[in-house]
């Protein structure tokens, strides 16, 4: 008996979807979930015309029940038409998936509670590059694949592997993401696509410039359909702006009973009485170190191009070749302003324990004209950064296939692939051009609304005007990050006529991957100020009303914020610091400000993972059964080579920072090795027609980051106090983590388009990484901001830092650095003590489970349907906010329920679409203390009619309640950063034939 499903003739034409033919260059990845569109054959008498987004669920729904084991798909609408501009957008409408943004567009996703770096993504089946400058204030580290990389429109569809498999490629615990990009012989023809739209987002603080976006897709078939061509590109402009409150830096959790630098005053303190609903001995809490508004324009400008050549010599061989690139280019333009704690007169309202927030944080500050000698002149900052950083991926790759009449397979399949991030602006990857106004008599920060309050009473003489500002400090950061992947595999399969085997997949693949991981910084500081206000032209800052650019959330109009903030003329700010200060001259190339690479990892993984697995069918009382049979071997080399730090002294340059004096380091090797066997099994029976009962078990992992497989880093400026200082080392002996997985699920396929499905599953993941902290000394560095002269200076009446270095300027003159003015280390000085983080591999297991929920149903031939779906996420390991930050911890990360809701019409040409999704709180991370994402729900819509010919008009809105986004730390009034939500709309033409 014949098991294979034998399904109703669909005949995909104009809205026909591409994924469901899939990629012939990775046949065996795809073969279960493609195997009933391959095997489709025309029948004249049952032929049902189905187009658009009804036939985009229905081949997405197919792929989902024909599958042996957990997948879910999307596939595209048309040929160039994907559901939502944005993969990750798309991706976020699968059960059990959510997304971050940057800039207001999906970047990574999270599948399972599992974060971006837990989710291998692949294209066509082959594992690509991952490039990124990740926060611009370490070297980069990350493995999770940037979605803004690439443009839908060259997407023919995206599968994501919830259960472990063993022809999959690994990586993913949370799931492996297989984009499919369309070939030529898949659909034999002359056919393609172009379209045009223009964007309009509303985040802009100026203009109301609408941005273009072209994208087409050509794909023709020559001499009988044996030779095919597929070229397609695409280019997309965007322009917007972004507001938002950030509390650059919290101190860390401390207990009511701690009493030092940075904490509450405590009882006996004249300081004590300003102090409202104190946290108790037990309490743990948080006190604000910086506070800021920082307003963005940037410009992002994204370029995809495909070009894919097929021959068929023969009905049983195909050879193919094909050629990816993409190009991301972000440039940007950050205006901030905010003020810095330096805790001494403060007041402050707090909230009950255990984990107490602050309603607000205050502190006031001397007149310098009365007090010179203790009162410093006190900052309002004022900082302005410029950037241009761009990613370029390439993917050349060919590809053999051959059918043998005896049901024997092979598929040769091999690509070179690299992935480049760097800035393309001379003042490298990110920057912070620090100017200020001095005189700042009070400040404080209200977070009981949803976007606090900054506020600040400034001296005579020291108004918010473009005629006070002088220069400060400044950083130019500067990082790269390149990953190159040759992949080759070999991959066989054996059809049995008959008898319980089915089917028997075999193959083996070699990987080597090589990455490159770099950043340097080159800081000034000289945040006291350095030229005078006189000195620094006017022209260089440009008023605004910040109320107006800040507006989208309850505060931003409140009467006491801070009422103006400038935008920077950055590049002729440190035009006029370089001639005048020399405030580049150590930069890597003469007339920039690169910096030079003080850390510099360089990684090889050399990986060979041969696989086989059996795929049986039979019958089970009378009911159709799947089972199928892998085990998957994996062994893993790693070389790894690190630039070394070697700081040879410090200097003490302001009231919490210390700078180090380094000279260049030297390189470093080490090696790892590490191998997994990973066996997966898979379920399936069909009780009833529609009905699929599943179970799967399965071992996976994900390997470390980067960065934790890389040498020492300290974290630059060191801190003052015992272990402010940090930093961390990693190891390349270093293993994945590994998980034991188990899914069960129950699916009812009731109409052609129509399901619904509950599954259960359950992951117990070990080889957690996690960072053991010790306190130690390293490189003998003193702290001079603990020295003899120092504690003299105290002594003698000195409190702020500008007074203490006076004092040690006057009385210890050889303690003072030319260059900074700071106060020198020297050998007699206590030795910095820093928190050293070392990754290691910890015995701790972390168990998640979860219920995925689905429904997807269209209304008969009304032409309406809907999508609704709910994940339930759990895990053993939360965050606990009431232990203090020298309690260590351990907890996974992104955890999170989530949901979707869709509603759409599809007849007579017109399709419109309303979709709404949500993801509750979640934990972001954690290093001394966590930080959490807030609960967020976004409504996006869209809509197009088809005419005669081909032609559509379309237009959509995404965001388009303009919902907020924000984050908090240990309390929800702690809040990290607070910004409005903008609405993007946009509205084109497309031509398909």
């Amino acid at each position: 008996m014949n098991w294979k499903r034998k399904p109703s003739l669909v005949r995909f034409m104009a809205g026909a979807s591409v994924v469901a033919l899939g990629a012939t260059a990775q046949v065996a990845m795809a073969q279960d979930s493609d195997e009933t569109a391959q095997e489709a054959v025309a029948d004249e008498g049952d032929v049902i015309v189905v187009s658009g987004i009804r036939a985009s669920l229905q081949d997405a729904m197919n792929i989902k029940r024909d599958a042996v084991g957990v997948v879910d798909a999307i596939s595209a609408e048309d040929i160039g038409k994907f559901p939502d501009t944005n993969l990750a957008e798309s991706l976020q409408r699968i059960t059990g998936v959510s997304i971050d943004r940057q800039s207001g567009e999906g970047s990574t996703v999270t599948v399972r509670g599992f974060g971006p770096d837990f989710n291998l993504v692949v294209v066509n089946g082959r594992q690509m590059p991952t490039s990124t400058l990740g926060d611009g204030f370490s070297a980069p580290s990350s493995r999770s694949f940037d979605f803004g990389n690439l443009a839908a429109e060259g997407v023919a569809g995206v599968e994501v592997y919830k259960s472990g498999r063993a022809s999959l490629p690994t990586g993913g615990i949370g799931s492996v993401i297989n984009i499919k990009l369309p070939r030529p012989l898949d659909r034999p023809g002359f056919q393609g696509s172009i379209g045009v739209k223009g964007v309009y987002d509303t985040s802009r603080f100026d203009g109301t410039d609408i941005t273009p976006e072209i994208s087409g897709i050509v794909s023709k078939t020559f001499a009988d359909d044996t030779v095919g061509i597929l070229i397609a590109g695409s280019y997309q402009q965007r322009k917007g702006s972004q507001a938002q409150f950030v509390t650059g830096n919290w101190r860390p959790g401390y207990t009511g009973a701690e009493n030092n630098w940075g904490t509450l005053a405590q009882p006996g303190d004249p300081r004590y009485a300003n102090i409202e609903n104190r946290p108790g001995d037990t309490d743990v809490y948080q006190v604000p170190q910086s506070v800021a508004y920082d307003f963005f324009d940037f410009e992002r400008e994204r370029i995809n191009g495909q070009a894919v050549l097929q021959y068929k010599p023969a009905d049983n061989l195909t050879i193919t070749a094909d050629y990816l690139f993409s190009q991301n280019t972000f440039d940007s333009r950050q205006s901030s302003i905010g003020v810095w704690f330096n805790h001494g007169d403060t007041s402050s309202a707090w909230t009950d324990g255990p984990a107490a927030g602050a309603l607000f944080y205050a502190e006031n500050f001397c007149d310098p004209a009365a007090d010179p000698i203790n009162c410093g002149p006190k900052d309002l900052a004022i900082t302005g950064a410029v950037g241009a950083n761009r990613s370029i991926n390439h993917s050349i790759g060919g590809n053999i296939a051959w059918e043998g009449d005896s049901g024997l397979r092979f598929e040769l399949d091999a690509h070179r692939s690299s992935a480049e991030s760097k800035p393309t602006s001379p003042y490298g990857s990110g920057q912070a051009v620090g100017t200020a106004i001095f005189g700042v008599q009070s400040q404080s920060v209200d977070y009981t609304t949803d976007m606090p309050v900054i506020s600040v009473d400034m001296y005579p003489g020291a108004e918010i005007d473009a005629s006070n500002i002088r220069p400060a400090g400044n950083a130019f950061r500067n990082a790269y990050f390149k990953d190159e992947i040759t992949e080759v595999t070999l991959r066989g399969s054996y059809d049995f006529d008959a008898g319980f085997i089915e089917s028997l997949d075999f193959g083996a693949s070699y990987i080597e991957n090589k990455v490159r991981s770099a950043f340097g910084v080159i800081q000034n500081d000289t945040w006291g100020g350095t030229l005078s206000a006189a000195d620094t032209p006017d022209d260089l800052f440009i008023p605004r009303d910040l109320p107006s650019d800040l507006a989208g959330l309850a505060g931003s109009n409140d009467p006491s914020i801070i009422p103006t903030y400038f935008q920077i003329d950055t590049e002729n700010l440190i035009q006029l610091l370089n001639d005048r200060l020399g405030i580049c001259a150590a930069a890597q190339e003469p007339g920039t400000c690169l910096a030079q690479y003080r850390t510099d990892n360089r990684i090889t993984e050399k990986t060979l993972a041969p696989y086989v697995q059996l795929l049986n069918r039979f019958d089970v009382g009378g009911m159709e059964a799947t089972a199928r049979l892998g085990l998957r071997y994996e062994t893993t080399d790693i070389s790894s080579s690190s630039l070394a730090p070697n700081p040879t002294g410090t200097v003490w340059v302001s009231d919490n920072e210390i700078s180090l004096i380094s000279p260049p380091g030297s390189f470093t090797s080490a090696s790892g090795t590490y191998d997994n066997w990973l066996p997966a099994v898979d379920f399936s029976l069909e009780p009833m027609d529609g009905l699929i009962l599943r179970a799967s078990y399965s071992h996976t992992i994900t390997r470390p980051s980067y960065g934790n497989l890389g040498s020492l880093v300290i974290a630059e400026p060191l801190r003052v106090g015992a272990g402010g200082s940090q930093a961390n080392t990693g190891d390349p002996g270093l293993v994945p983590y590994k998980s034991k997985n188990i899914d069960v699920s129950a699916e009812w396929y009731y109409d052609d388009a129509s399901y619904v499905s509950v599954g259960f599953f359950n992951k117990n993941v070990s080889n957690f990484i996690v960072n053991q902290t010790t306190q130690t000394t390293l490189f003998d560095l003193d702290d001079p901001s603990q020295s003899a002269p120092v504690l003299e200076a105290r002594a003698a009446g000195a409190v702020s830092y500008a007074a203490i270095r006076d004092y040690v300027a006057a009385n210890y003159p050889d303690r003072i650095d030319p260059v900074t003015g700071g106060i020198l280390g020297f050998a007699a000085d206590p030795d910095v003590i820093f928190t050293l983080g070392q990754a290691i591999n910890s015995d701790q297991t972390a168990r998640l489970w979860g219920w995925e929920f689905a429904l997807q149903h269209t209304f008969w031939d009304t032409g309406f349907g809907a999508i609704l779906n709910y994940t339930i996420v759990k895990s053993d390991t939360p965050y606990d906010v009431t232990q203090p930050w020298t309690v260590p911890q351990f907890a996974v990360q992104g955890v999170s329920d989530s949901a979707n809701a869709v509603l759409f019409y599809d007849k007579n040409g017109l399709q419109a679409r309303v979709a709404y999704n949500w993801r509750d709180k979640f934990l972001g991370g954690y290093d001394f203390d966590p930080y959490f994402i807030d609960s967020y729900g976004q409504l996006d819509a869209s809509a197009s009619y088809e005419f005669p010919g081909g032609i559509t008009v379309f237009a959509e809105g995404i965001n388009i309640l303009n919902d907020d986004r924000n984050g908090y730390r240990r309390n929800e009034l702690a809040k990290f950063f607070a910004a409005p939500g903008y609405a993007r709309y946009a509205a084109g033409v497309r031509f398909t034939w």
